[in-house]
């Protein structure tokens, strides 16, 4: 999958389109959900143009990935969420479900989360 410099995630980086804001420093954006899946629900994306956390991983500077990693726990002790927890959870491909073709975290707290995934049917 190539880089998409329309998706929505590079507008919010350009200020085409708002967001509520959370954090921001020079290597990330975080903001929250316009459609939260729990009481928090934030994404941190780095503000260069990765489409995955394997491309991320393969082509981001040590200062990037550093910074990203350092931001999303600093975020998520900000929002008070290190006592009762959090999950973080980054959707790769078509059968990870990512629906934005930029690498991105979603950081879900503020109440029980239940289990992450189905037991399979059987």
């Amino acid at each position: 999958m190539a880089y998409d410099d329309n998706n929505i995630f590079a507008k919010i980086l350009r200020g085409e389109i708002p967001c509520n804001k959370v954090y921001e420093d020079d290597h990330v954006l975080a903001f929250h959900d316009i459609q939260p899946q729990t009481k928090v629900h934030v994404l941190v994306i780095p503000k260069g143009a990765y489409v995955s956390f394997a491309d991320f991983s393969e082509q981001a500077s040590e200062a990037e990935i550093t910074g990203f990693f350092r931001a999303a726990g600093k975020i998520a002790k900000d929002l008070g969420l290190n006592g009762d927890g959090y999950r973080i959870l980054a959707n790769t491909g078509a059968h990870g479900h990512q629906e934005v073709p930029h690498f991105h975290l979603h950081l879900f707290g503020g109440q029980p989360l239940g289990r992450m995934i189905k037991p399979p049917r059987v």
